[in-house]
């Protein structure tokens, strides 16, 4: 089960916190007037979520740092909630790790694994559970099945043969959707993320049904970017197709961000036949004679994790430059000493934003719901605004990149227009758990010879952090948009039309720290 796509209470909160924070930046002044925003959120004197309407505004405070790029403060001392706004009210990227954070006095401390009898046990004559339970720790008493804790050992068993299903193992969410196992209690039981380990995809963020994990914003930056009168041009993600509605199809995206300040708007699926070109190149020339595989390389969370875990697969990461990364090279290119913001589906890309080599091609990066604050603090109206051209000729290809399989599939199509007579095998992985057991393979040499893609996300980037809808719903406005593409392969994309000053150079890889 999942609650992607479902206008839950966290969301509706989360999406006032970026509004304010948006309206803020926007309208200037003194920030110090943070203070009251916890107030104008959770009006009132009576908790609406929580057993106390404090708490509700204490752990607001700790989202609002957060949004602005804030660290989450120390409860055990007195530290305003104003405490380095003015520091983060710059045009430039604002930001110190983690990116990923627990709110602590949100955290309900959620069993880590417990398997419990719930009201549903009917008592029933034959009780399996009793008789498949392997350590004996199923007894009746009072005619209902009792779970002795002690000599449980969570192997589910139990749950699986009840016919009433009425045997449930709980998990914590949050660890339940981290693929890294990142994620333990700390010594009062609430989460505690390992950063060694965590690879900042945000699943645990947006499956913490308390909302007490929240990531860095550069929302404030960016809009003051904007004001400062510095070019601000946006390049949007593939995924990014449907993210608002029927109101905001692709003819009206140009309009609507201009709106909020933006100079003009690119589709990073132009990046993505870039990177699909160079990654075909990569494979007919690496691959088997240099190197056993080749994986793909635009997933920042696959890639944190390949260099993570399996830091002797490294190298055999493709070198091509990410579509986000090329998309910025291209706009920089086009317009000396502007700036650039990604605006796509993922945390993580906040990361690779930062990386040294990347940090002069991306500037800003911020999710599809950090966006829709920003609308909904100018009250931008989509259906008023006029239907405008779309927004450039990228291919198919470039356009499937936001669903799992697509890099692979891109990168194939291409390597057939390229060498006909080559076979390539592939396989893909989505969710960071399939990702590692792929990677495990790799390893054992199962995909010598294989392009490998992994990506993250259930679902690839359409069930990124950042997205507002079910990746199911995504997946399909994904895939309607590829029909819509003017040409079918990236070898086709019409890149050079809209850059024709672009020189191979400018696409040149830079050295991988």
């Amino acid at each position: 089960m999942s609650m992607r796509g479902v206008y839950t209470s966290v969301v509706d909160i989360r999406q006032k916190i970026f509004t304010e924070v948006a309206k803020m930046a926007y309208e200037g002044g003194d920030f110090s007037r943070i203070v009251d925003l916890p107030y104008k959120i959770i009006p009132g004197e009576i908790g609406t979520y929580r057993e106390s309407v404090f708490l509700e505004r204490a752990i607001v405070e700790e989202r609002l740092r957060l949004a602005i790029g804030l660290p989450v403060r120390d409860m055990t001392s007195y530290v305003p909630v104003s405490d380095g706004i003015e520091d983060s009210a710059v045009s430039e990227k604002f930001y110190e790790d983690p990116l990923i954070n627990v709110i602590k006095v949100a955290c309900c401390s959620c069993p880590e694994n417990e398997v419990r009898v719930s009201d549903a046990c009917q008592g029933c004559l034959a009780h399996p559970c009793t008789e498949v339970c392997p350590k004996g720790a199923i007894s009746i008493k009072n005619g209902r099945s009792f779970i002795d804790k002690e000599k449980c050992i969570q192997c589910g068993r139990c749950v699986n043969t009840c016919p009433y299903g009425a045997i449930v193992k709980l998990e914590r969410p949050c660890a339940k959707a981290c693929g890294v196992d990142a994620i333990h209690p700390d010594a009062l039981g609430r989460a505690e993320i390992d950063y060694d380990k965590c690879v900042s995809c945000g699943m645990c963020m947006v499956n913490c049904p308390f909302g007490a994990i929240a990531d860095k914003s550069q929302l404030f930056q960016v809009i003051h970017a904007i004001k400062a009168g510095i070019p601000v041009y946006a390049a949007v993600a593939p995924a990014i197709v449907g993210q608002f509605g029927k109101e905001l199809p692709e003819e009206k995206m140009r309009g609507a961000l201009q709106a909020l300040g933006f100079a003009d708007v690119f589709e990073v699926a132009v990046g993505a036949d870039l990177c699909t070109i160079e990654e075909a190149q990569d494979f007919l020339e690496e691959v088997p004679e240099k190197q056993p595989f080749m994986a793909t390389s635009c997933c920042p969370a696959w890639y944190s994790l390949v260099h993570r875990q399996f830091p002797e697969l490294a190298p055999y990461i493709s070198m091509a430059l990410t579509p986000m990364v090329l998309t910025g090279r291209l706009i920089k290119k086009k317009y000396p000493g502007c700036k650039v913001v990604f605006i796509g589906p993922c945390s993580a890309k906040k990361l690779e934003a930062s990386r040294k080599e990347i940090r002069s091609d991306i500037d800003f990066v911020l999710t599809f719901e950090e966006l829709r604050g920003m609308f909904m603090a100018k009250e931008v109206n989509f259906e008023s605004l006029p239907m405008g051209e779309k927004l450039t000729g990228s291919s198919a290809d470039g356009r499937g990149f936001a669903a799992s399989g697509g890099v692979a599939k891109a990168v194939v199509n291409c390597i057939r227009r390229l060498a006909p007579n080559r076979e390539v095998k592939v396989a893909n992985a989505e969710g960071l758990a399939g990702c590692r057991e792929l990677l495990k393979e790799a390893k054992k040499g199962t995909y010598d010879g294989y392009l490998l893609e992994g990506m993250a996300c259930p679902g690839g980037c359409v069930g990124g952090a950042g997205v507002m809808q079910s990746p199911t719903k995504s997946r399909g406005q994904v895939i309607l948009s590829m029909k819509k593409a003017e040409s079918k392969s990236s070898l086709d994309s019409n890149y050079r039309e809209i850059l024709p000053e672009l020189e191979e150079k400018d696409l040149a890889v830079p050295e991988r720290s």
